[in-house]
């Protein structure tokens, strides 16, 4: 039973002025995630300001793109991402970039709820996770994508991330 919320959750389509603040709560994401696997000097070149200028591009993607966020009581706490398949021989037509949420609210319904903005009920897609991240694997397994075999090595702030991929 996932715990009641008292505020207000908002999941909308990313806006381009949204770039700073997603910039923030994406490095702060990245902390989260990735600390037990990538060194903290690399996690400590993580740059808000870097993010907020991806995200600036990112938001303004045409409509094959699904770019989400979600917000309680009017602040960005995470967000998502589909669209075409960026491998070079897919095993699906489309990709789930990214889902990332800040830690304090896993396990509220968030994280589906941006899952379900970008991605349709019952669409073929694949995604690439790291692969000691349990707790994405868990979430992935319960809407319905499994994993094929598949892993590659994935440079990642100046060092590697062992990924595995997951379709549906």
């Amino acid at each position: 039973m996932e715990p009641e919320l008292q505020t207000d959750i908002v999941v909308r389509p990313v806006r381009d002025v949204d770039a700073v603040d997603l910039g923030r709560v994406h490095a702060t994401c990245w902390h989260e995630t990735y600390d037990h696997l990538i060194s903290k000097a690399a996690l400590e070149k993580v740059s808000p300001r870097r993010l907020a200028e991806l995200w600036t591009h990112w938001a303004v993607q045409g409509e094959d793109f699904r770019m989400f966020a979600a917000l309680v009581d009017g602040q960005i706490v995470g967000f998502a991402g589909s669209g075409p398949a960026r491998d070079k021989d897919p095993v699906r037509n489309r990709e789930l970039y990214f889902i990332y949420l800040l830690d304090a609210w896993h396990g509220t319904g968030i994280g589906q709820k941006l899952f379900d903005a970008v991605v349709p009920a019952d669409e073929p897609l694949y995604l690439w996770v790291a692969e000691d991240n349990p707790r994405a694997h868990r979430f992935y397994t319960r809407n319905g994508f499994s994993l094929d075999g598949a892993t590659h090595t994935e440079p990642f702030l100046g060092e590697t991330l062992t990924e595995v991929r997951f379709v549906r």
